[in-house]
């Protein structure tokens, strides 16, 4: 699989899957760009210590271009300056990939819409979703210039999960369940051009800030199952970079057009590894393990 000399532009790319899925794209040979608010200079309300620089570092030490833009996508001009420096310096884009989020720090755990903060949820549906649009209304043009295009809108939780599962509060099962009804709006314009738009999902995500959450590393994340047993279900972010890889290296990827996607299914099609060498399918060990009431045991699932 290669993507040498593809060009793929990674909104929100700072951390957890936007991370993972720039590194991947750089395994595969590709010259990414990278956006995010976290920079070496300046920390996002974040305030945690990932950087875009060392997105960026990171792609290019795993074979590709990796190229740090800061940028923050509910700032038009800045996400139009973006596009017009990717034209400059590339003449192209291939591979568009929507990762902008931060929110973690935003939405309230079980609460109706007059319980959680209004201002907090209000700037969740801002990060979650005028991103995303702010995003593809500057890049979608330059990336239709060439026939074959990959639009990936990634979210959490398949279509058929979040249609019968409410997602923590109205605002975050929204932003996701909107993120998904986005990625099959943008198909119906794509297709026409010849590029192809998913929805994606990952599983059960061991990225930088659950690996904190649960006081452990990678090395050692399953320590964290004796705390939540059914993290053993869990996956790293390279996991649903893969995932993006192999989509974006399928000349047949239009099968998927308008579709919702996880990295598990995907896992299954294309035969890609987590970096462990499993391949875990988080949204059936949900359904079947999880919300079965059965004990934590992955056998079978990755």
């Amino acid at each position: 699989m290669t993507l040498a000399g593809k060009i793929a532009l990674v909104a929100g790319a700072t951390r957890g899957a936007g991370r993972g899925i720039a590194v991947e794209l750089g395994a595969a040979g590709a010259t990414v760009y990278v956006t995010g608010r976290s920079t070496r200079q300046r920390q996002s309300e974040y305030e945690r210590p990932e950087t875009i620089e060392d997105t960026a570092d990171l792609v290019s030490h795993a074979g590709g271009t990796g190229i740090a833009v800061p940028t923050d996508h509910l700032v038009s001009d800045q996400v139009r300056a973006l596009v017009d420096r990717i034209r400059a310096e590339q003449g192209r884009l291939d591979i568009l990939v929507n990762d902008i989020w931060g929110g973690e720090k935003l939405f309230e755990w079980n609460k109706s819409v007059w319980e959680h903060g209004l201002e907090n949820g209000l700037r969740l549906l801002r990060l979650g979703i005028d991103t995303h649009l702010i995003t593809a209304h500057f890049a979608l043009p330059l990336m239709i210039e060439n026939a074959g295009g990959l639009m990936v809108e990634v979210t959490d939780g398949t279509a058929d999960y979040n249609a019968d599962h409410y997602r923590l509060s109205p605002f975050y099962d929204l932003v996701k369940t909107a993120v998904t009804r986005m990625a099959w709006a943008h198909a119906k314009d794509l297709e026409k051009y010849g590029a192809t738009a998913v929805s994606l999902t990952p599983g059960w995500l061991r990225s930088e800030m659950m690996l904190e959450h649960y006081g452990v590393a990678e090395e050692n994340w399953r320590d964290a199952t004796e705390e939540v047993p059914h993290f053993v279900i869990s996956e790293t972010p390279r996991f649903v970079g893969r995932a993006v890889a192999a989509l974006a290296a399928d000349p047949e990827r239009a099968r998927w057009n308008g579709q919702s996607l996880s990295s598990g299914d995907l896992a299954k099609v294309y035969g890609f590894t987590d970096l462990d060498g499993s391949r875990p399918d988080a949204w059936r060990y949900i359904a079947e393990v999880t919300e079965a009431g059965k004990p934590a045991d992955a056998t079978g699932y990755r």
